[in-house]
């Protein structure tokens, strides 16, 4: 039996003719555009995307009128409704004050112990109520809420 290591081995040589040259020299990268091509390319991308956003630019101002002639025309509305509920609330607090103070002799609803705090005032004019004033007969979690609105936004 022969042994492994007592076998001929053969040496691994280059191919026959050598091997090849390696090449060492810069190779340039493919181009695909020309300078003027690529600046004409630029030219014409700019020109279409302005020619978008020109058309984008009047469809958003004409929604801009669009919404501004709404409002304006739904402020009336929007003010009286807000007017209707301040004196719905400010009868309700009347209400309340009357139902309070039914008990007590001598009570004017309005005044302070039957004089007019408004002292120089005509009898039929409104007078706006402080902020504290106008929730005094709300609960107290309603108040929160409104004098703390901009904190919760």
């Amino acid at each position: 039996m022969a042994d492994a290591f007592s076998l001929v081995r053969k040496q691994d040589l280059p191919p026959p003719g050598g091997y090849k040259p390696i090449p060492f020299k810069r190779i340039p990268a493919k181009t695909y555009f020309s300078g003027y091509a690529m600046f004409a390319g630029y030219i014409g991308i700019t020109a279409a995307a302005m020619y978008l956003y020109s058309i984008n630019y009047k469809q958003i101002k004409k929604d801009q009128i669009e919404m501004r002639s709404a409002k304006m025309a739904i402020y009336p509305m929007l003010l009286a409704e807000r007017d209707r509920a301040y004196l719905k609330q400010l009868r309700k607090n009347r209400d309340v004050e009357t139902e309070l103070m039914k008990n007590v002799p001598g009570w004017q609803v309005g005044t302070y112990f039957g004089e007019k705090v408004y002292k120089l005032l005509p009898e039929d004019t409104l007078v706006d109520t402080i902020f504290h004033e106008y929730y005094a007969h709300s609960s107290s979690r309603d108040w929160h809420q409104r004098a703390y609105l901009k904190l919760r936004s």
